[in-house]
């Protein structure tokens, strides 16, 4: 006997609730989200101090965060232009080639470079306390007058580029802890002043982040009991001069990737 109107209602009320629950469950390829991602920025962005390089003068290393976020997040596509040494206007100049209106994603350190980092770790590594203070206050000068509208021009200039993109700046970490560094390390007062600087150059960069609509990842607590001089540090001190003051392997995936898995989680 063929079934009543109210069984076949109810049937077709079945049918339909399995699909849409299925719908939900198991969504389509065409429904997930597709991330196009590119990697921006200087060394600690191109994994300087992690090993082992990829050949070229940007000593990038797949042990940095931006691949390993990559490869953990099956991501549709991604670039990794970010290289050692890198300013804004690297960045601005050359970089930003990488993006396109299809890019969904994009982080970027830069700014370390421009206030010159490399010169004033040597000198303070190396030189007179009162050389170093010299060095430091010369660059937290340049960091409070001239890099805010550097980091503006070169967000701009991402966005200009990659209008469709979410931009993530990480910070840099403080580089030291402040007890006991041996005989032959570098002063507290020294470290001091250097971990105060990293501070400054954070509130600064992390500010332009948020005129530009940036996301910022602030990576100072993840690296916190672990800079140079701790019992576990995850930041290198002048094993190698290349190397120095950039993380290792760990303090790439302990810390960066790991404030990177905070914001983006």
């Amino acid at each position: 006997m063929p079934p009543r109107p109210l069984a076949r209602a109810l049937a077709s009320l079945v049918a339909l609730c399995v699909a849409v629950v299925g719908a939900v469950l198991v969504p389509s390829t065409a429904q997930a989200a597709t991330i196009n991602y590119v990697a921006l920025g200087d060394s600690y962005s191109s994994g300087v101090g992690a090993g082992p390089y990829d050949g070229s003068s940007c000593l990038r290393s797949q042990k940095s965060y931006a691949p390993m976020w990559a490869e953990a997040n099956a991501v549709a596509s991604f670039q990794f232009p970010a290289c050692g040494g890198a300013v804004t206007a690297d960045v601005i100049n050359s970089q930003v080639n990488a993006l396109s209106t299809s890019t969904t994603m994009v982080t970027i350190t830069i700014g370390g470079n421009d206030a010159g980092f490399a010169s004033v770790m040597l000198t303070c590594r190396f030189g007179r306390t009162s050389d170093c203070d010299d060095a430091v206050e010369t660059a937290r000068s340049f960091a409070q007058t001239t890099l805010p509208g550097r980091l503006d021009a070169t967000y701009a200039a991402i966005r200009d580029r990659a209008p469709n993109a979410r931009l993530i700046v990480l910070g840099y970490p403080r580089l030291f802890e402040t007890g006991w560094c041996g005989l032959f390390g570098m002063s507290t007062a020294k470290r001091q002043k250097l971990n105060d600087a990293a501070d400054l150059l954070v509130t600064i960069t992390a500010g332009r982040a948020a005129a530009a609509g940036a996301t910022f990842a602030d990576t100072r607590s993840q690296f916190a009991g672990h800079g140079v001089c701790g019992g576990d540090p995850w930041i290198n001190d002048v094993t190698g001069i290349i190397e120095a003051y950039h993380p290792n392997d760990e303090g790439y995936r302990y810390g960066y990737l790991a404030a990177l898995n905070d914001v983006t989680s």
